[in-house]
């Protein structure tokens, strides 16, 4: 008996409509040909296998309407599918959208469900997502959150609006606000952090950030909401969207963020999980942006979770 199935039986001509025009060849096939290794792919581009309009292309070229591309047959070993349970993941994430018409989608994310699976977990948000959506043809990640943070993330439903978010996003159209809890007595009404961000891995493969002269400007704007004893709630506005931005610029102003594992501080971090805060204190609350093609502006809001607004409660004033 074979072990190998084969997913594709025949070359494939595939014309490129206006839903996929502008996006780069490799990440079309890659997209296309799911459980295929990306190796196995871009060896396919170097024999010549993958052609467009009948000519050999490199893989990073832009794919324009009325293209023709022909796709390989491929052969993908026999692997044990994943089983998403679809029921557990409606419950965990379709009463979490907060907003949505025929373009996007904005999600209020749960804390701990990273926004795409890879680094050992099996899915996240965008393949939650497709789960219990088998019925749309694209769903795409406009932009990330941390794993442990909460709040606004907003998913395209057409390649078009993708492009156009993507340049929002790139620019400053984006209007991002977060609730975060400091440690500490914030003094100041607001504070505007204008340091550059560097990204590292570790020998350990752990995403580090930090503030370095040679990193890509990096800001953010902090205003105080509510003063407790021992912590401050702020929100956080961003200016620019670096990685781990808002945890590193809080640490780096000696305002390390409430259950921060990684910039924070540990022995801090352990009273607070023994009074109740088992996660990071920081939440996506409010995101808003017009949208060029339909001039729509759109503003959402996402309250915090119950555990957050619990443990706020429950802090001495």
């Amino acid at each position: 008996m074979e072990n190998n199935k084969q997913s594709h039986l025949a070359v494939e001509m595939v014309e490129i409509d206006s839903e996929r025009a502008g996006q780069r060849l490799d990440n079309f096939l890659i997209t296309k040909l799911k459980g295929v290794p990306k190796s196995r792919i871009y060896k396919m581009f170097r024999k010549g296998e993958v052609r467009v309009n009948k000519g050999r292309i490199k893989p990073q070229y832009r794919l324009v309407e009325g293209d023709v591309v022909r796709v390989p047959p491929v052969r993908v070993p026999d692997q044990p599918e994943k089983v998403l349970s679809v029921p557990y993941l409606q419950d965990k994430l379709e009463g979490r959208i907060l907003y949505e018409d025929e373009r996007l989608l904005v999600l209020n994310k749960p804390s701990g469900m990273a926004v795409h699976g890879g680094s050992g977990l099996s899915y996240g948000v965008i393949e939650a997502l497709r789960a219990i959506r088998p019925e749309s043809r694209f769903l795409e990640l406009v932009h990330r959150l941390d794993k442990e943070t909460s709040g606004c993330l907003v998913v395209a439903k057409k390649r078009s609006t993708l492009r156009e978010l993507h340049e929002l996003f790139r620019g400053n159209d984006v209007d991002k606000r977060y609730l975060a809890l400091f440690v500490g007595q914030f003094v100041q009404k607001y504070q505007l952090v204008d340091v550059p961000l560097d990204k590292n891995v570790r020998v350990s493969g752990e995403r580090m950030v930090t503030v370095s002269k040679t990193g890509k400007p990096s800001q953010t704007e902090f205003r105080l909401k509510k003063s407790f004893s021992e912590y401050t709630l702020v929100e956080a506005k961003l200016r620019t969207g670096r990685t781990h931005q808002i945890r590193v610029h809080a640490a780096y102003i000696d305002y390390p963020l409430a259950g921060d594992s990684r910039y924070g501080i540990d022995s801090v971090n352990q009273k607070l999980r023994k009074n109740g805060l088992k996660r990071l204190f920081l939440h996506s609350s409010k995101i808003s942006f017009k949208l060029p093609s339909s001039g729509d502006f759109i503003k959402v809001e996402a309250p915090l979770d119950d555990d957050l607004a619990a443990f706020l409660e429950g802090l001495a004033e």
